[in-house]
């Protein structure tokens, strides 16, 4: 479990990183790049749980 926190943290620092520092000019394609980093995000944070569960299933 412990290398998938690490993705994840390293995700969401990458996340805040961008958004202070790397942001694209164009308001809409920086809120399209935006929702699609937070969807992947949250489908890494689903697919966490599901490994979560499937081991304690065991």
């Amino acid at each position: 479990m412990k290398p998938q926190l690490v993705i994840f943290g390293i995700l969401v620092i990458g996340y805040i990183i961008y958004n202070l520092f790397f942001q694209i000019q164009d308001d809409k394609i920086n809120t399209i790049f935006n929702i699609i980093y937070a969807s992947v995000i949250f489908a890494y944070i689903s697919f966490m749980a599901y490994s979560l569960l499937k081991k304690m299933k065991k």
